[in-house]
């Protein structure tokens, strides 16, 4: 067994290899994975000598010395319909997110996001909103929400609400009004409609597709009972997107703002917020549907997304949030590239964080990573804004299940399904817990999807006749979609349907191995996975981390490995097949000690799949 002594001496750096001889060290290397050998017979391979320091450091970020919680916080995402159904109709629910938040304050995040918890006919999850002012009776009522807001308040912990505000559902007042009125009204004005091209209007009026599959237009019965008018939804054709061209949709949502800021929401997530405005005339596009860059067609020239006007939207709705005080807070997903494209949207009079997607999608490559790092620091720095950090969300597959193929999974990341390759779980799991710690290390903001902190994966076996996404039903099950990572959450291993809620099956079947990774598994075990997430949030904090500073540290930095220091913690994270030596320092967390137990790693040495937090000597 390590000794206390041992785990915080000084260890050899890369430069000093080479004085362990090759032979010497490569065994070290191979009995790291052997659990079954006793470490002392490990530890007497070689002599340790001291670290040299660190020849070559490149600073990147300062310290910050702004205030705003936002610049630091750790935001945890609740899926209302998958988190905790208190009612028993299969469905999550309001109460049952008051209920659970006692466990999130344990867990450390310092506020909540609800995805859409609005009146809604759910045909895609409660983002096609019919009624923003009001709660949906699936997820209960605003006496309910006025509960949540204060047991969060009691628990210190801040809510921000999901606004979605390029389209609404098809069943919304102003968009049943719009098909009544007819061509050329006030009432359409409200939306995008168009006459369509070809003999008697037939044909769309541009090319655009849906992200849903399909064009991204429908045409319409006029009330004369004849096909007229298309209208633009660049989602499910149950999702009309607003004309915000006209005065009228920005005074809705400047209403739709202040009823929530009045009942206590502290900010808002806005849903596709590059897409609200689109470009004069809707010239076609020949890109991607989603306005990501493709060959000869740069995501900054898609009409459909970034349109310059966009940018006084939000500083008008900046302005109605400092009214309330300056602690309310906008965050933008707005899937914008280049990274210095992005800083535009979180100058200081607009949004105060924006989603980092090129980090989310960067997967392990270190060298793509460490680009995105520096280039979103120095980018955001340049404006005064905070970068911010994620990994898994509801719209993609579960970094567990990313992080366990070697190589690209199935699908492009577009979901998995019961007969493609499965990921690893295993193996999942222990790059998910070191990609995961080397975010929590970095300076800025950082998001958790719920149910991450169990270490979940995917659900890849939800047979063709029960998957809920738009998507799947739209590609004729070409598209998996995203239903996998939507799956309920497990409580209680030993209720029905893993502590869920106690009454009708889920909304989505849960998988076999769920009552496994259930929260109350894992509080009595100090290894697991939701103890390790407890930790690092824990030392987030203590260390000051996300005020901290970055500066790659290049002796550990290599095709394989990263290493920055942050203040005076290190981290390293190694991606590599083999084991690498570590510097100087005592431990101050490994990724990996849920998964073998901290007596049975090898103290010199910073394994596969790995990170490490490190005081620096």
């Amino acid at each position: 067994m390590l000794n206390a002594n041992l785990k915080s001496s000084r260890f050899v750096t890369k430069a000093k290899t080479a004085s362990l001889g090759l032979e010497a060290f490569t065994t070290l290397q191979n009995l790291f994975y052997d659990v079954f050998m006793s470490v002392d017979s490990l530890l007497s391979v070689a002599t340790h000598e001291p670290t040299a320091a660190f020849t070559h450091v490149t600073p990147v970020h300062d310290a910050s010395t702004s205030h705003g919680w936002w610049r630091s916080a750790v935001i945890y995402q609740i899926y209302p319909r998958s988190f905790r159904d208190l009612n028993g109709d299969g469905v999550g629910d309001l109460a049952g997110i008051t209920a659970e938040l006692p466990q999130l304050a344990t867990l450390g995040v310092d506020a909540v996001w609800l995805s859409p918890f609005y009146r809604s006919p759910q045909r895609d999850a409660g983002y096609d909103v019919s009624d923003y002012c009001d709660v949906d009776p699936l997820f209960g009522t605003l006496t309910d929400f006025d509960a949540l807001i204060a047991e969060a308040n009691r628990l210190n912990l801040r809510v921000i609400a999901d606004l979605v505000p390029n389209h609404c559902s098809d069943q919304h007042v102003a968009f049943q009004a719009a098909l009544t009125a007819g061509a050329n009204s006030p009432e359409r004005d409200m939306f995008i409609f168009r006459d369509g091209r070809g003999p008697d209007g037939n044909e769309p009026p541009n090319n655009w597709q849906s992200h849903f599959g399909g064009p991204a237009w429908t045409r319409v019965i006029e009330p004369s009972g004849k096909p007229g008018q298309w209208f633009l939804h660049l989602f499910d054709s149950s999702q009309p997107d607003f004309n915000w061209d006209n005065p009228a949709v920005h005074a809705e949502f400047e209403r739709v703002l202040r009823f929530w800021l009045d009942r206590g929401i502290s900010g808002f997530r806005v849903d596709v917020a590059h897409a609200l405005v689109k470009a004069a005339g809707l010239p076609d596009w020949g890109g991607r549907a989603d306005g990501n860059s493709s060959e000869g067609f740069p995501g900054q020239d898609a009409p459909m997304f970034g349109q310059p006007a966009l940018h006084d939207i939000y500083r008008r709705w900046r302005s109605i949030l400092e009214e309330y005080g300056p602690d309310r807070i906008l965050c933008a997903e707005a899937n914008v590239d280049p990274l210095p494209r992005l800083a535009q949207w979180v100058r200081p009079d607009e949004m105060h964080q924006a989603f980092n997607f090129p980090y989310l999608h960067a997967g392990l490559d270190v060298n793509r990573l460490r680009h995105i790092i520096t280039d979103s620091l120095i980018s955001l720095d340049a404006v005064g804004a905070p970068s911010t950090w994620v990994l898994s969300n509801h719209d993609v597959v579960r970094h567990v299940s990313r992080f366990g193929y070697d190589g690209p999974g199935p699908r492009d990341g577009d979901g998995i399904g019961p007969d493609d390759v499965q990921p690893n779980e295993h193996l999942g799991r222990r790059r998910a817990a070191a990609a995961t710690m080397f975010m929590l290390g970095l300076p800025g903001g950082a998001y958790l999807y719920q149910g991450e902190e169990l270490g979940l994966p995917d659900s890849s076996s939800i047979p063709g006749s029960m998957r809920q996404d738009p998507t799947f039903a739209r590609t004729g099950g070409a598209r998996i979609g995203r239903d996998g990572c939507r799956v309920p959450l497990p409580w209680r291993s030993s209720e029905p349907h893993s502590g869920f809620g106690s009454g009708l099956d889920p909304w989505l079947p849960q998988p076999e191995s769920w009552p496994a990774l259930a929260r109350d598994k894992q509080e009595a075990d100090p290894a697991s996975h939701l103890n390790l997430y407890r930790r690092m949030l824990e030392l987030r904090t203590t260390h000051r981390l996300g005020e901290g500073s970055l500066a790659w540290v290049e002796d550990y930095c290599s095709e394989t490995s990263l290493a920055y220091l942050n203040g005076n913690t290190l981290v390293i994270l190694n991606v590599g097949a083999e084991a690498m030596p570590l510097p100087a320092g005592e431990t101050i967390l490994r990724s990996s000690a849920a998964e073998v137990g901290a007596d049975l790693l090898v103290a010199d040495l910073l394994g596969s799949g790995e990170t490490i937090w490190l005081t620096a000597s």
